[in-house]
């Protein structure tokens, strides 16, 4: 058994306390007993963030600073992780996390925002976006696409099988020791790599393995929605899901691939500044 510190011991008191004071975090009623876990900062028109499988809300902190002038950014846990209530289903499928992102926005009264969906948050992104009127503009960063398609059910049944055995063989903290340094580029700042081990160590078993089981079952380019204001971007360093992969997701959506420089997969958090810029845009757009 892990009896790692726990994951607040990776990150100095002052990081900690800036993220309660510009980011801090709230649990919504949203029906039926649930609660997600939401961190808010700024007013003005609503940017919702939703971040990937191996990460949480606080992740966004730095974007979400640089944008609170100008807009109210909202990032939630997705379900399962942080205090967020897990879906029912063992398996839940992108609409199952689609729609637990629908009763959150009715409960925070949004009747309109950018969505932006990082990595596996690109999957729940998407899904909303094909249902849900009130997503006026879909940002989609390193997008996973998912294990889902026919074609890639040999791929699919490695992956369950490596990332089931990894949790099982390591625990949360122990993935969060070893796998996160992946999540950015070599040059990244030691601020950007305590942040992303920090995020990941704070998994939940079983949100992480739903969240498994939509990778592995989900085809975002299957599943994305009709034409509508669309941007794809992906870190120019990114290794989960490079550059080749997402600019095919680009080309679907018929758009060109932005590429943000001197970034690996978790683009917002090593280049914070350039994303900003990318959804200030979206804003505006």
């Amino acid at each position: 058994m892990n009896h790692a510190a726990h994951p607040d011991a990776l990150l100095p008191a002052s990081e900690l306390a800036r993220l309660d004071a510009r980011f801090p975090a709230r649990d919504v009623a949203v029906g039926g007993g649930a609660v997600v876990s939401v961190r808010e900062c700024g007013r003005g028109a609503a940017i919702v963030c939703l971040h990937g499988i191996g990460s949480g809300a606080a992740s966004w902190i730095d974007t979400a600073a640089l944008l609170a002038s100008q807009a109210r950014v909202i990032a939630w846990d997705a379900p399962g992780y942080g205090s967020s209530t897990p879906l029912e289903a063992g398996a839940p499928t992108a609409a199952d996390y689609a729609a637990r992102l629908g009763a959150l926005l009715d409960a925070l009264e949004i009747d309109s925002c950018v969505l932006v969906g990082h990595s596996l948050g690109a999957i729940t992104a998407a899904s909303a976006a094909r249902s849900d009127a009130r997503v006026h503009r879909l940002v989609l960063v390193s997008p996973a696409v998912g294990y889902g398609a026919a074609s890639r059910a040999e791929a699919r049944a490695r992956v369950r099988a490596e990332r089931l055995a990894t949790l099982d063989e390591l625990g949360i903290a122990g993935m969060a020791a070893k796998r996160s340094a992946r999540l950015v580029s070599e040059n990244a700042s030691e601020h950007a790599r305590q942040w992303v081990r920090w995020n990941m160590a704070r998994l939940n078993d079983r949100g992480y393995r739903q969240a498994v089981e939509l990778l592995c079952n989900a085809d975002l380019l299957a599943d994305l929605p009709p034409p509508m204001p669309v941007r794809v971007a992906c870190g120019a360093l990114d290794v989960v899901t490079p550059p080749s992969a997402c600019e095919e997701v680009a080309r679907q959506c018929g758009v060109p691939l932005e590429l943000v420089d001197d970034a690996g997969h978790a683009g917002y958090v090593e280049q914070p500044q350039a994303v900003a810029k990318l959804l200030r845009e979206s804003l505006a757009g």
